[in-house]
């Protein structure tokens, strides 16, 4: 997952990671109020098709893997809460960008890992193409209700790292015992903030800081792609804010400061959230790199 780290860091020169030096996990719970999940999710690898490892998406090929691996792919999509078909939107989301990745190796295989244009390019693309999708499918369902979702796309391929945002849905990197929220909330509050009407003490118990200000399928889409640095140990979390609304940075560092393993992590970290409240659904992808020849 992607690292705040300098270019001299010794963590970040070197190699590119092997099979079994990654660990990533992700999983989708209901939490304790809502009787739907409105989140999905997916985690995979990128090599001439896209390798399914974990989704909460049904009836998704898991193809065997074969050929060598070019980097990782993650993503979370939220649907709006005041959306009667946000599960739908989320849905929608996350299979049009898969496709979408999946049908466009040839970019990444003939990029060079330093041309951050094309991959802007390629993010921002499949941004449109999964608010199209939403929109069409909104459309062709009149009357059916609004459709809107977040969507937090990771895309790894080292020694860099692509993050496409649109929403609350968040990113963070664990890196050298600091937890740092890489990814912006696209809600009101932010943007009050931004006009200076809000301070950044006010958010949290602002009534505009689970408005959106910006979704896939909402009324407007601003996409923003941010190009990170990778680095060997340290921990990315990507997810939706029925973690964060319930588990506070701290607690989520410790989690990550001690994790077993991905898998472990998320497992606690969605057991925070629950006896947190549990009051919205929980999504959360936990993804590490770690060096097996490394000596520290």
């Amino acid at each position: 997952m992607p690292s705040p780290g300098r270019v001299s860091d010794p963590h970040i020169l070197g190699r590119k990671p092997l099979d079994d030096e990654a660990d990533f996990y992700g999983l989708t719970h209901p939490g304790l109020v809502r009787k739907e999940n409105q989140d999905h999710f997916l985690v995979g690898s990128l090599r001439k098709y896209l390798d399914v490892h974990h989704t909460s998406l049904p009836g998704l090929d898991q193809n065997p893997v074969m050929g060598e691996r070019l980097g990782y792919l993650a993503m979370v999509a939220d649907g709006v809460g005041s959306s009667e078909r946000g599960g739908e939107a989320s849905r929608l989301a996350i299979e049009a960008a898969t496709q979408y990745v999946a049908h466009s190796m040839g970019c990444y295989y003939a990029a060079d890992s330093s041309n951050e244009t094309a991959f802007h390019e390629a993010l921002q693309e499949a941004a449109t193409r999964c608010h199209e999708t939403v929109l069409q499918q909104a459309d062709a369902a009149s009357g059916s209700g609004s459709m809107a979702t977040t969507l937090t796309l990771w895309i790894g391929i080292w020694p860099w790292s692509y993050l496409l945002q649109v929403g609350d849905s968040r990113c963070y990197v664990f890196h050298r015992d600091r937890l740092v929220q890489r990814s912006r909330d696209q809600t009101l509050a932010e943007t009050l903030v931004d006009q200076g009407v809000l301070t950044r003490a006010d958010v949290a118990d602002s009534q505009w800081s689970h408005v959106l200000s910006s979704s896939i399928g909402g009324s407007q889409t601003a996409p923003v792609v941010t190009r990170l640095k990778q680095a060997w140990k340290s921990v990315g979390l990507l997810c939706s804010d029925g973690l964060t609304k319930h588990v506070p940075d701290e607690q989520i560092a410790a989690r990550l400061r001690h994790m077993t393993s991905a898998k472990q992590a998320c497992e606690a970290l969605l057991q925070d959230a629950l006896d947190g409240g549990g009051s919205d659904n929980i999504t959360i992808i936990v993804g590490r790199l770690l060096r097996k020849d490394s000596t520290d």
